[in-house]
């Protein structure tokens, strides 16, 4: 664990970062205007493009702190992997890949046109586009389409990926997935090879939102190794597997039955892309700034030690990106004494939210203190404050901690055990603080680091973390599209509570939250669906069921080798990693 001394570090490291920021934007080089005719400089792929190119070639190296959760992408969850995924896989419809807020846009990919939905708005039709092709030159079919989404059906072998699809189009759970049924899910039609045809049995206002994730990619039946598809998926897309060493190398290489003429979102510039995965951060950090690499793959920005070096002596390299993750601290019902909400209030209120802000680098840096567990992009966001979070300027309230902890019958405090992941950066430094702050209201939390690549089978896992005594968990969590669904159901809706790969992670089971789900996902107008998950909100802080503490930025490394270089909305201020070419 780290020491005192060097938390102080950490904290005059983030102090450094600060300064250098606010220097930056004082003289001006918030808006690119720094860098050079091409769009470097500080900030330059904050929503607009840093060197703008079309030249094809080279090697586009990249280097990350942990493996994709899957390569399959009927199994992955994590944004990173559904990014870099759009190199290998292809959807109905996708992002489209524009700068910013424009990345939210959907737009058709295998398909002709977004979809003709019936009045009713349960029937959605798509036709596909000519010259769509496998890796092995066969031709790409609705059928194919349709297999890869029955994948996700089969969840005692695909395990780990969203299951919107699975609840739009089979909400009883009736279908048990290919391997099992023969017969194909009834919801879905191919009545010929370009033609494919969803129908669902209620209205959903965000099926098209489903189809855009990986889980709604085809898989060729020939080529499907059921569980181990991960090792070596079959491309749809412009590039292809090389090399793939779990936690070690990916290798990708053009794919030469890829035609860019039946394919207008992916610009493949580069020959190759290069992956290495290693677990020093900091050295990581030092051999991308060295230009070794030329882009962090996990995007989820760089060590303290990092930031301070790259703001301070290469700003022309940094984009301060704003990003839809909120960072927070799930509070497990299933483990005493959570199990009592007055408990669960008294971290709410133990807790020094400026502390864990200024441990994970400061407003500027790293984020506002959140008030909300919905980030401030996402409709179901609001000023709600039940715990005078902001109002304290996010200090904790020891009277009424302690006053909750006599509520739950704990005036003495109690023991709990937090999970950190050590392979996100200022994670585990941000347990240990809150372990601290904990401590003072008579809460004895002890922490234990993860690694983030072993979450699925760990924290994801209801009985595991039964087994291991785990109580709270930190983590950080992002929309997987861009509505209240899409960002809140994994994390509260109790028929997302799975045993492999599970996102809810208080293991809430609440009735009134699952029927406030039903009411705004019915709801065709944005508007009165974001009223609705205001409600759900506030449900979900009255309840003291999950602790949002920061709405996320980060520093993010954009090495000068790259061209095409934005953030995208579509992936959570990620850079699209499709659009990215390097000079050779």
């Amino acid at each position: 664990m780290p020491t005192v001394s060097s938390k102080r570090r950490l904290t005059s490291g983030a102090a450094l970062v600060v300064a250098a920021l606010v220097t930056t934007t004082a003289c001006g080089g918030g808006d690119g205007g720094d860098g050079d005719s091409k769009g470097a400089g500080y900030n330059a792929a904050l929503n607009k493009v840093a060197n703008p190119s079309k030249k094809k070639g080279g090697t586009l190296k990249m280097v990350g702190k942990q493996d994709l959760d899957s390569a399959d992408p009927q199994r992955s969850y994590y944004g990173m992997t559904w990014d870099f995924m759009r190199f290998y896989t292809r959807q109905l419809v996708t992002y489209d890949t524009k700068p910013g807020k424009a990345g939210t846009k959907l737009v058709p990919d295998l398909a002709t046109s977004t979809a003709k939905i019936s009045d009713d708005g349960k029937t959605y039709t798509y036709k596909l586009r000519d010259g769509l092709t496998w890796e092995d030159g066969s031709a790409l079919t609705s059928k194919d389409i349709k297999y890869g989404i029955q994948r996700s059906w089969a969840t005692d072998t695909i395990t780990g990926g969203p299951g919107y699809i699975r609840q739009a189009l089979d909400p009883d759970s009736k279908y048990k997935g290919p391997y099992k049924d023969k017969g194909g899910l009834k919801a879905i039609e191919t009545p010929d090879d370009k033609t494919i045809i969803f129908k669902l049995p209620k209205r959903n206002g965000d099926f098209e939102q489903f189809l855009a994730m990986p889980t709604g990619s085809p898989v060729k039946q020939a080529k499907d190794t059921k569980a181990k598809y991960t090792a070596r998926p079959f491309s749809s897309g412009p590039y292809k597997f090389q090399t793939y060493k779990s936690g070690k190398k990916i290798v990708l290489v053009r794919n030469d039955k890829w035609k860019k003429s039946s394919d207008p979102i992916r610009a493949a510039l580069p020959d190759k892309i290069d992956v290495t995965f290693s677990a020093n951060l900091e050295e990581n950090d030092k051999r991308l700034m060295a230009g070794d690499y030329d882009v962090d793959i996990n995007g989820t920005g760089m060590t303290q030690s990092g930031r301070v070096t790259a703001v301070s002596k290469h700003r022309d390299s940094v984009d301060n990106m704003h990003t839809a993750f909120v960072r927070y601290v799930a509070l497990i019902h299933t483990a005493k004494p959570f199990d009592n909400v007055h408990c669960r209030k008294a971290v709410f209120y133990g807790t020094d939210f400026e502390g864990l802000q200024r441990t994970r680098g400061g407003k500027v840096a790293a984020g506002e203190i959140a008030n909300s567990t919905f980030p401030k992009a996402i409709p179901g966001h609001s000023d709600y404050d039940p715990y005078g979070v902001l109002k304290r300027k996010g200090k904790p309230d020891v009277a009424k901690a302690k006053e909750e902890l006599k509520k739950c019958g704990k005036p003495d405090g109690f023991k709990a055990k937090l999970t950190a992941r050590n392979n996100n950066p200022g994670e585990v430094d941000a347990a240990e603080a809150l372990q601290a702050q904990l401590l003072k209201v008579g809460i004895d939390v002890s922490v234990e680091s993860l690694d983030g690549a072993d979450s699925a089978a760990i924290t994801g896992s209801p009985s595991v973390v039964k087994k291991r005594g785990y109580s709270m968990q930190m983590s950080g969590w992002g929309p997987d599209f861009p509505s209240g669904q899409g960002y809140a159901q994994p994390l509260f809706d109790s028929r997302f509570l799975i045993q492999n790969g599970n996102y809810n992670e208080s293991q809430i089971k609440d009735k009134k939250v699952d029927a406030l789900f039903d009411k705004a996902i019915a709801e065709t107008d944005p508007a009165k669906a974001g009223e609705i998950y205001k409600q759900l909100d506030k449900r979900i802080l009255d309840n003291a069921d999950w602790m949002p503490f920061l709405y996320e930025k980060n520093i993010t490394w954009r090495g000068p080798r790259l061209t095409n270089a934005y953030m995208n909305d579509g992936y959570n201020g990620r850079y699209d990693y499709v659009s990215l070419g390097v000079v050779k």
